[in-house]
């Protein structure tokens, strides 16, 4: 019992060590080319820092341009000038833009008599308009216009600019110390102390900095800081503005800098995980070292491959072990490449805790790696027969199995064979041309007009039978979305078109049923209402009628709103009536002959008062002849009085309505258009339902039948009614056969 323990304990051992040699081995990888033979100020880090101060002293102090210089080089093309130009539109669509938005404001201060507003509205308007005018006749106006919106710009941005790196230019200075001349110029830039006499070599030395770059150098040439920033550029109009500045002298770091400044700090930290990372690379030589003279004592695969649970992980096929596999190791590799610092942690306790928890993860992972690894391989050395027993458990084994099981049905299975005899065809055939090279150029052509083109096909029936198996399932649970395509003469193209059409049957069937139950839902609700809306004025009058106080005037106006309303009630029921009649077909017609442009006229000055009273224009297009037809001519009638009646109704206010009438070979054809005042929708066979308004909202005093009546009287006279719908034009087209 001593003695297994004691084996436990030196593989524990052994696998802590190997996790920290592996683990190490990463970290040296990953970091060595930061600290190996290096110094702080030959890193990303010191030259990051040393770039950002270029960049941001070039920005403000070196480049030497001023807000002022910027403006002067400010230059104005004819494209931005076209550009500002045309930003909203030609002309006349930017003037009528500015029309209409005033339009709304100057009527309604108009309307509520406020004559300062519409005066101030109007002069802004015209203001605008002059402006915007101005802007077409005159380049130089447009010009001037744009310089003063670049120079505001060129304004802001040297602003944000001292705003944004004043400070870190300051922060900055505190540990770079330079001396810098254009060579260009002959001005220098510094912020050290120094003479005419002095030289650069005794300012500028090791004992008071700690790293000097001289300009120019072998390595370094001259210094240039480039340009502006792209956005100066653009506002400006001139590429690359202060790029052919150069620079010599010296740029340094400081002695005396302040131990805060980010510069310092850098230094420091890069110091400290230096000698943090050639102390890891110490212990993982070690560690490397033990794990080798241990190895062979503790033989950690081999007790690794006895494992008693891996059993039970050999049971899972061996493709979905080998997935398993590769995920765990994906896992893995970044928990051995990621590693933890002490200088980032305030709390030296928290790194050790985190590190003892990354490091267990580690290990866990490790271990995890190991034992799959060893049962694959052991799997592997067992032999082929193994690795076959392995394979026809495996899901790709099964899945091919499946595949080769769709070919059960009798059809598919000929179809199976057509493609066993093209490919065993295709193999012979090029077993064949190897046998004897000279039948290469027959088997290419068997291959490109016989083989693949059966394949191909045979493919194709395949999908196409399978699209319509999947078609058929979702039918049956309910899925009516899309067709099967209907392509070919085969067998299968008869089974996808008779499923195409008992899906088109079903679907149908939903539809009118669900559309059935809406419109009986909805005919009961509108029904209700408008029989409800004059019942409850009828029965509200007549309880005051009783009130015997009641003078003679509000009796006599009580009176009138029920006599008003009882009518309105009784208008109501007739038309239900006569729509029920219609809609069952126990109407009679007395035709007769009858002169279309007569009853039409009729109707007209039926409603002549209405028309004259509302700001509607009527424009009646008749032919100066009789057009005769065969017709109940009551009935012909009350279609034009409900077209007529709808039209006075939903007609927008100020707007024309045009009627005409015109024989078209043996049809008369009248037409009714007008721009409605509520929105209709797009459905246009509602519109014919009973009780549908083009009033939603149904504060209108109309039944909502009149299209429903006029249409079954046009089907009871074998004519037509239609309804056009484009946006807000309604449009009403009434064809009645003359023979």
């Amino acid at each position: 019992m001593g003695i297994r323990w004691k084996s436990n304990y030196l593989f524990v051992i052994w696998l802590v060590l190997f996790a920290f040699g592996l683990k190490g081995v990463f970290f040296i990888g990953d970091h060595s080319n930061k600290y190996v033979n290096k110094n702080y100020y030959e890193t990303d880090f010191f030259e990051n820092h040393f770039s950002q101060f270029v960049d941001t002293i070039n920005l403000l102090e070196l480049n030497g341009v001023t807000a002022e210089d910027a403006k002067k080089k400010l230059v104005v093309t004819s494209e931005e000038i076209e550009e500002y130009r045309y930003r909203y539109g030609g002309l006349s669509e930017q003037i009528q833009n500015i029309k209409d938005q005033y339009e709304s404001r100057i009527s309604d201060t108009n309307m509520a008599g406020n004559k300062e507003s519409v005066e101030a509205y109007t002069k802004e308007r015209d203001r605008k308009i002059a402006d915007i005018t101005k802007n077409f006749n005159s380049d130089e106006y447009v010009e001037a216009k744009i310089r003063q919106e670049k120079e505001q710009q060129i304004d802001r941005y040297f602003q944000e600019l001292q705003h944004n790196y004043r400070n870190e230019l300051n922060e900055y200075k505190d540990v770079f110390k330079y001396y810098l001349k254009d060579t260009s110029t002959g001005k220098v830039f510094t912020n050290v102390n120094i003479n005419e006499s002095d030289h650069l070599d005794t300012i500028f030395t090791s004992k008071s900095m700690s790293y000097v770059r001289t300009f120019p150098s072998s390595k370094f040439g001259y210094l240039k800081p480039g340009s502006y920033d792209s956005e100066l550029e653009s506002l400006s109009g001139i590429p690359g503005i202060g790029a052919d500045h150069r620079f010599e002298g010296k740029i340094a770091v400081s002695k005396s800098a302040p131990r805060s400044n980010p510069v310092i700090l850098d230094y420091k930290n890069y110091q400290t995980d230096k000698v943090y990372f050639y102390t890891i690379l110490g212990l993982t030589a070690l560690a490397i070292f033990f794990c080798v003279y241990f190895y062979r004592k503790i033989r950690p695969f081999q007790r690794m491959a006895e494992v008693k649970w891996l059993t039970y992980y050999e049971r899972i096929p061996l493709d979905l072990r080998i997935v398993i596999f590769g995920i765990t190791l994906k896992f893995a590799v970044p928990t051995l490449a990621f590693n933890t610092k002490p200088g980032g942690y305030s709390n030296v306790m928290d790194w050790v805790i985190d590190v003892f928890v990354l490091f267990s993860i580690t290990i866990f992972m490790i271990v995890l790696v190991m034992l799959q690894a060893v049962k694959l391989i052991n799997t592997y050395k067992k032999g082929s027969n193994h690795l076959k027993a392995e394979w026809e458990r495996s899901i790709l084994f099964h899945l091919f199995k499946a595949l080769q099981q769709s070919f059960l049905y009798s059809s598919v299975g000929i179809q199976s064979m057509i493609i066993l005899f093209v490919i065993f065809t295709c193999g012979f055939a090029f077993a064949a041309v190897i046998w004897q090279p000279r039948l290469i150029i027959g088997y290419i052509f068997g291959l490109l007009f016989v083989g693949l083109p059966t394949v191909w096909y045979i493919f194709i029936q395949i999908g196409y039978f399978n699209r319509i198996a999947k078609h058929t399932h979702e039918l049956v649970n309910g899925n009516m979305n899309g067709d099967i395509q209907v392509k070919g003469k085969s067998v299968l193209t008869g089974l996808a078109r008779d499923i195409n059409v008992m899906k088109q049957g079903v679907k149908s069937s939903k539809t009118e049923q669900a559309k059935s139950e809406r419109l009986k839902t909805e005919l009961i609700t509108n029904v209700s209402h408008d029989l409800r809306t004059p019942l409850t004025s009828i029965i509200t009058y007549s309880e005051l009628l009783k009130n015997p106080n009641l003078t003679d005037e509000d009796r006599n106006a009580y009176i009138e709103i029920v006599n008003r309303k009882s009518k309105r009630l009784q208008g109501l029921i007739e038309d239900l009536f006569e729509a029920s009649k219609m809609a069952s077909g126990s109407i009679n017609l007395n035709k007769e002959q009858a002169d279309i442009v007569q009853l039409l006229q009729q109707a007209l000055a039926e409603h002549d008062e209405a028309i004259k009273n509302s700001t509607l224009q009527f424009r009646v297009n008749c032919p100066d002849y009789p057009v005769y037809a065969v017709v109940d001519g009551q009935k012909i009638w009350r279609v034009f009085d409900n077209l007529i009646g709808n039209t006075l109704k939903y007609s927008m206010e100020h707007t024309r309505v045009y009627i005409f009438v015109e024989k078209m070979n043996n049809q008369v054809v009248i037409t009714f258009k007008n721009v409605t005042k509520y929105e209709l929708g797009d459905s246009v066979d509602e519109m014919f339902e009973r009780f549908k308004r083009g009033d939603t909202s149904r504060h209108t005093e109309g039944s909502g039948l009149g299209l429903a009546i006029a249409k079954s009287i046009m089907d009871m006279h074998g004519g037509d009614l239609d309804l056009e719908i484009d946006g807000d034009l309604f449009k009403v087209t009434v064809k009645i056969n003359t023979m």
